[in-house]
């Protein structure tokens, strides 16, 4: 699972707004703010978080290391 650090950093690397992540991942704002102030990996519906990795992943994103141990994103190889 991705981390919430990981996902405004990804967020912050494509330069879109959380009404763009939420519109591409097709997740409600709320949803989407309260997954992005977590600690951690944030707690909620696997499903949001998956559609919230998917829709990143899809723009190009790729999240590297793991919660416990240098988690991270970047841009995907070509």
């Amino acid at each position: 699972m991705i981390t919430s650090a990981q996902m405004r950093a990804a967020r912050a690397m494509l330069d879109w707004s959380r009404e763009q992540l939420s519109k591409q991942a097709g997740v409600g704002i709320s949803a989407l703010m309260r997954l992005e102030s977590a600690e951690g990996v944030p707690s909620g519906n696997i499903k949001t978080l998956e559609s919230v990795q998917k829709a990143l992943e899809k723009a190009g994103i790729e999240f590297i290391g793991s919660p416990d141990s240098g988690a991270g994103v970047r841009w995907r190889p070509q």
